[in-house]
């Protein structure tokens, strides 16, 4: 299960050493962590990360099939989770040590900035390969933090990025060595801890409306 540190003024949360799939009290253990990096006073950034193979392979598909009845329910607090995440008023920082899938990407990229291991790993949004197309809400999020060619790409043929092609494509800021990736995430969540505050949570909720409106709209269609 996620597990909330903090170094110095840099919030660490890993999200668990598995698949990390978006199990409901998964979410809600991120989203207990969210709660204390938000009350927290002064200076502060958040840094997620994982330990394993994977930093997140996105929707817990087991759980969605077995909990057919509360399918609509899921999806919204997914999409809660990726607006709270666009909107932190506080710098992210998501530091992508293995695969990083469907929702797990799109978690990703509602951080303001993305490591990700260079030689081992993919990043991908795989939905069009299995047959689950991407919600209003999803496809917002994904098309206001790509630029729109790697957006289509991306969305579209489910191509599967390494950390160089993926910071070709802008959809990383950094790629690195294995041993590098938490670590450098934490270094630029270290220069930035200042910006905190309603400032910069009024910044996003603006930059960002367009996606947060779709992905708070609780009357859109669901796949």
């Amino acid at each position: 299960m996620p597990m909330l540190d903090r170094q110095d003024d840099v919030f660490v949360l890993d999200l668990g050493d598995n698949e990390n799939r978006f199990h409901p009290d998964w979410i809600d253990a991120v989203n207990a962590a969210l709660d204390e990096v938000e009350k927290a006073e002064g200076p502060r950034a958040l840094v997620t990360a994982a330990t394993g193979k994977f930093y997140s392979n996105g929707l817990d598909l087991d759980w969605l099939f077995a909990h057919a009845d509360r399918h609509r329910d899921y999806v919204v607090s997914v999409h809660e989770l990726l607006a709270r995440m666009l909107a932190l008023p506080v710098i992210t920082v998501a530091a992508l040590q293995g695969h990083t899938f469907a929702a797990g990407a799109m978690l990703s990229l509602a951080h303001d900035f993305r490591v990700m291991r260079a030689d081992r790993g993919y990043w991908c949004l795989p939905e069009a390969d299995i047959n689950i197309p991407f919600t209003p809400g999803m496809s917002a999020l994904i098309q206001a933090r790509l630029t729109p060619q790697a957006a289509h790409e991306a969305m579209a043929t489910a191509r599967r990025y390494g950390g160089h092609d993926a910071l070709a494509a802008a959809i990383v800021d950094r790629a690195v060595e294995e041993d590098a990736v938490r670590r450098t995430a934490v270094e630029i969540a270290r220069t930035l801890t200042a910006k905190a505050g309603a400032t910069l949570g009024t910044i996003k909720a603006r930059m960002y409306a367009p996606a947060l409106a779709a992905l708070r709209d609780g009357d859109a269609p669901l796949g």
